[in-house]
């Protein structure tokens, strides 16, 4: 897991640093990042079914871009520690995932298994650098 501190790991002199040290930062977006992934995933399945864990694989795709365009987008620490390591860690579902996976397997339907695994996969790659790119882009103008 990365920290995303400076070298000393120590935050910035902002304003924001000040309000909460970097655990209490990490706390507040884990519990928000936590609580979307319950809702969004919830809505997802409501609409979309059980056939495949469709909520999962959504939120790892959100979460991937979120984690690529914070990753371009800033680089004060203590928003790092809020979104990459707090928000996106709540959010994301890499644990979910796999144990969906697994299910999968030992239902026998190894090809949805295996479909779900290696897509989860590319999109996501995909998707961090689609949203490290628009941040970029959105930097430089």
């Amino acid at each position: 897991m990365y920290c995303y501190a400076n070298g000393a790991g120590m935050f910035d002199n902002s304003e924001m640093a000040s309000l909460l040290p970097p655990y209490g930062w990490i706390a507040v977006g884990s519990a928000l990042g936590g609580m979307l992934r319950f809702w969004l995933g919830s809505e997802i399945t409501a609409r979309a079914g059980t056939g495949l864990p469709w909520g999962t694989f959504a939120i790892n795709v959100v979460g991937a871009a979120v984690i690529g365009a914070a990753s371009e987008w800033t680089h004060q620490q203590t928003v790092r520690f809020f979104v990459m390591v707090g928000l996106c860690g709540g959010f994301t579902t890499f644990s979910s995932y796999s144990l969906e996976t697994l299910h999968l397997l030992r239902q026998g339907q190894n090809a949805r298994a295996f479909l779900y695994a290696v897509g989860s996969m590319a999109v996501c790659l995909w998707s961090v650098w689609v949203g490290n790119m628009l941040a970029r882009a959105l930097r430089n103008g």
